[in-house]
């Protein structure tokens, strides 16, 4: 699989700040809404939580030297947005701004081109306490800590993703409850949606009133639904939930607007939607540098009224599933990506995640097989390369993820990596899937600078 994806293209990983890096009470750092949720028995698999997590705060110059020995070219990492402000606001704190100098100096000096995101679901607690991202306070705050991480990384970092999945901050941190905050309210879920998407907007304005080098976009995680069956009613679910995840974040960034049938859905389902505010909409759609995409499956859904909250099901598995009970199904990837070029424009796009847990084996001999995610990942990448060969503008990859790592509510259950961590040692090596990558990245001369 050669020769398919052009020249500049940056071949990539990912990670988050609260999933690998640890010490949680060091440099400063403030709690986070991790924290104090992880500490709530019940809500985390075993009882566990990020403080240790891989302790990349430590062992960051070990995981760089790993990148670059796979050829990377792209590390897409996030901000610990309590890390900048301990408190949520205030005075920064320098000793968190220098870790992630150091990271961004690591990085570059390795040639390996920095994405940093800001905000990857660690909300200071202080700000939670305060109503969190119900709060419409929030978003102005959140665009604060923006400005500030433009003017103390702007000179490291030129690419950004300012918001990671809306979807899953909005409705499983206070819609389902299963992430943090852990709150259960679906008119609340639908306020927070706005006041992230918000928040983005507030972001874009501040990178660009400062005439900042680089780009800048959002990260949505995407999810192509399809009726069970022909029936109207499982069309009408399908439709409603494409609605719901997908159209309700692409059409407020990329055209100005909620789409029209699910305003009209969602007041009568859970009241006006009387958050949204003259010149929210005009905010949301700054105009962006890329698209960042994070796909992992599709789904087929029926139509079922006693279904919280939009009477609509997802159906079993049928396909190969991974270790989440996720279906593979590459080539929906690729109509994905057709589909957003035909129906939002030819705006650039990044894939900022794409993996899949597997129940890996321990290490054996100081070597990790894994064929099922080496054949997800070149599966997902031959539909990725499909797509380019039909003129999507794709400018990079980012597989997710480089390290195993805490997995939110999971806690350390499933492993994402293409780099095992043993976690009594924190010993890496590079699974049979990270050599493949490798192979892949000098087979393509190398990926070349994204």
């Amino acid at each position: 699989m050669t020769g398919r994806f052009p020249e500049g293209f940056g071949f990539g990983v990912a990670s988050s700040a609260y999933q690998i890096e640890g010490a949680t009470t060091e440099g400063g750092r403030g709690e986070s809404i991790w924290d104090r949720f992880c500490r709530v028995p019940g809500h985390i698999a075993n009882g566990e939580s990020g403080d240790v997590a891989c302790d990349h705060y430590h062992r960051y110059v070990e995981d760089l030297d790993l990148m670059a020995g796979l050829g990377i070219s792209l590390y897409r990492f996030s901000i610990a947005w309590p890390r900048l402000f301990p408190a949520g606001k205030g005075a920064p704190n320098q000793a968190g701004i220098d870790f992630y100098r150091r990271l961004g100096e690591g990085l570059r000096e390795r040639g390996i081109t920095p994405l940093a995101t800001l905000y990857h679901w660690d909300l200071p607690q202080a700000i939670q306490d305060k109503g969190g991202w119900a709060n419409r306070d929030t978003a102005y705050r959140f665009a604060e800590y923006a400005a500030t991480a433009y003017d103390s990384l702007g000179d490291l970092v030129h690419r950004w993703v300012t918001q990671n999945e809306p979807w899953v901050t909005a409705f499983e941190g206070y819609g389902y409850g299963s992430k943090a905050p852990g709150e259960r309210d679906w008119p609340t879920a639908l306020r927070v949606a706005h006041h992230v998407l918000l928040s983005h907007g507030l972001a874009v304005q501040a990178f660009r009133d400062r005439r900042s080098r680089g780009e800048i976009g959002i990260a949505l995680n995407l999810t192509p639904i399809y009726p069970l069956t022909p029936t109207v009613e499982d069309r009408a679910a399908a439709h409603l939930m494409d609605g719901f995840h997908n159209r309700w974040f692409l059409d407020p960034v990329l055209r100005g607007g909620y789409p029209a049938d699910m305003v009209g859905e969602l007041a009568e389902r859970f009241g006006p939607l009387d958050f949204i505010q003259p010149g929210d909409l005009t905010t949301i759609a700054q105009p962006i540098d890329f698209l960042g995409i994070n796909y992992y499956f599709s789904a087929r859904v029926f139509a079922d009224p006693e279904e919280p909250p939009l009477g609509v099901r997802s159906a079993p598995a049928t396909h190969h599933t991974t270790a989440m009970g996720w279906e593979v199904t590459p080539n929906s990837l690729h109509e994905l990506l057709l589909r957003v070029r035909r129906e939002y424009g030819d705006i650039p796009l990044v894939i900022t995640e794409n993996g899949a847990a597997f129940d890996d084996e321990p290490p054996s001999n100081g070597f990790v097989d894994d064929p099922q995610r080496l054949a997800y990942l070149q599966a997902h990448l031959e539909a990725l390369g499909r797509a380019i060969t039909d003129g999507v503008d794709v400018r990079g990859y980012c597989a997710w993820s480089l390290l195993d790592n805490f997995e939110w509510q999971h806690g350390y259950s499933k492993r994402f990596g293409i780099v095992y961590v043993d976690y009594e040692t924190l010993r890496r090596i590079p699974k049979a899937s990270a050599h493949w990558y490798r192979e892949l990245i000098a087979s393509e001369n190398g990926g070349g600078q994204a």
